[in-house]
């Protein structure tokens, strides 16, 4: 079904130094499924927030009990994301994805029994938001797996950057539908309901459908590795890994516990943003629901294009440490901008500063997990991506309550300045970071190899020919 392409490589061998790479036109599928899946696990965490106050009027609840069905994504990601990174790495790829498609499918269902407008509706939506939490525990950290498993090194983070793709179309499409299907009817509970209704159908119709595909051409990875490093991690028995081991190493490699850290800054801070954007746009800019949608369209929609550019920048040039910051000070630039221009009475500038500011925080996410899988290798990547994403999500649930009661208090532009100072001090943890690029050096003396074993073949044939014409 899907054509095999022969990767430029070595022959294969018993020696460690001549292994057989091999690329698989099944890459494109399994990326596409697990995008997909990572894709409405995103819409479901946002399609709450983005039209808060419909859906605190409709259920009867506070602005910020509507804020927690966001914020729970982040709650129970961080106790679980340890058991699902050891699911992961003693598992497969295949079971884990399929294990978030399960739970994303059956939290979309669950939803369909909350249509009700009183506090028992409420009840069972935020149980069923819970199960669809679960699904994200799955899928956050695998973006930089699928790739590294899957895709040759010179396409590895492009391939993790289309991954995380997904997850931002998610939170776009999150942004931009539910005010469509379900605009405000604050006199009218019954059309309200059968909006939601509506809604919440539909994603489970999506979300059977994918499990089904999930199913179906999901695999744990390739017959032959894509690529040298994956090919020496192949080599390492099962029984020589310790996941207690791998922790322990990370938290001993300081420049990995800098990047945890300023990872978490700013990713949490997009967090905050997009769960809080609705208040915010509405504290200004009174009845504008749809274009608080839009405006997080135009955030993360600019973000995709940032996170695509970075990943080929990445792939053709290998400057992880200097794109890294470059992003992370645009990134706090563009907060200041935002900040600044909220409040200018003119919703047009906010569609701008907004997408500068999505072009930038949201195009950093695969360049954290890519820099992340470099300085840590040999060690797991679903294991270095779910702290990644452990640290997002503490900074994101306690930067979110943080501008949350700041911005309810004394208005968005507290809110945004205590964003804007964290995110300062993210830059300057970035910075600070040094260590080598590891997974590239492997990849890098795999290649000098294969030329010189070129060379030498050359050579050989060069020197044979020439004896042979001096024999006849």
């Amino acid at each position: 079904m899907f054509p095999e392409e022969r990767e430029g490589g070595v022959e294969a061998g018993h020696d460690d130094n001549h292994v057989e790479t091999r690329l698989y036109g099944r890459r494109f599928a399994v990326l596409t499924v697990f995008s997909l899946n990572s894709l409405l696990s995103a819409f479901q965490w946002i399609q709450y927030g983005i039209i808060n106050n419909v859906f605190s009027q409709y259920y009867g609840v506070s602005g910020e009990a509507v804020d927690w069905l966001s914020m729970v994504y982040m709650v129970v990601y961080v106790p679980l994301v340890f058991p699902a990174a050891w699911m992961l790495d003693r598992k497969g790829l295949r079971l884990t994805v399929v294990a978030g498609a399960a739970f994303n499918c059956l939290g979309a269902w669950l939803k369909c029994a909350s249509v009700r407008p009183d506090h028992a509706g409420f009840a069972v939506t935020a149980a069923a938001q819970t199960v669809c939490a679960l699904a994200q525990v799955f899928m956050l950290g695998l973006p930089s797996r699928v790739a590294s498993v899957w895709f040759g090194p010179g396409e590895v983070a492009t391939a993790c950057a289309a991954a995380v793709l997904g997850n931002q179309l998610g939170s776009a499409v999150g942004f931009l539908l539910p005010p469509v299907l379900v605009p405000s009817s604050p006199d009218d509970p019954a059309t309200t309901g059968r909006n939601v209704g509506n809604m919440f159908y539909g994603t489970a119709g999506v979300a059977t459908g994918l499990l089904v595909l999930t199913l179906a051409f999901v695999k744990d990875r390739p017959a032959m590795p894509p690529s040298r490093a994956q090919a020496v991690l192949s080599q390492t028995h099962p029984e020589v890994y310790s996941y207690k081991r791998s922790m322990l190493n990370l938290f001993q490699n300081q420049a990995f516990v800098l990047l945890l850290l300023s990872y978490g800054i700013l990713t949490g801070s997009f967090y905050s943003v997009s769960t809080l954007l609705n208040q915010m746009i509405m504290a200004h800019y009174q009845n504008q629901e749809l274009n608080a949608g839009r405006i997080g369209l135009t955030l993360v929609l600019s973000g995709m294009v940032g996170s695509v550019l970075c990943g080929l920048w990445l792939d053709r040039t290998k400057m992880y440490k200097a794109t890294l910051t470059t992003v992370y000070a645009l990134s706090l630039v563009s907060m200041l901008v935002f900040t600044f221009t909220l409040d200018l009475d003119n919703i047009y500038v906010v569609f701008v500063t907004a997408g500068a500011l999505g072009f930038f925080i949201t195009g950093y996410l695969p360049l954290g997990f890519e820099y992340g899988v470099e300085i840590t290798y040999p060690e797991a990547e679903g294991t270095s991506s779910g702290l990644l994403n452990a640290s997002a999500q503490i900074f994101g649930v306690a930067f979110t309550l943080g501008q949350g009661r700041l911005t309810t208090v004394h208005g968005p532009l507290a809110g945004n300045l205590f964003l804007c100072a964290w995110i300062l001090l993210g830059l300057l943890l970035t910075c600070f970071i040094r260590s080598e690029l590891k997974r590239n050096s492997v990849n890098v003396e795999a290649d000098s190899e294969q030329t010189k074993g070129q060379f030498l073949k050359w050579e050989f044939l060069g020197v044979f020919k020439k004896r042979h014409r001096s024999a006849t």
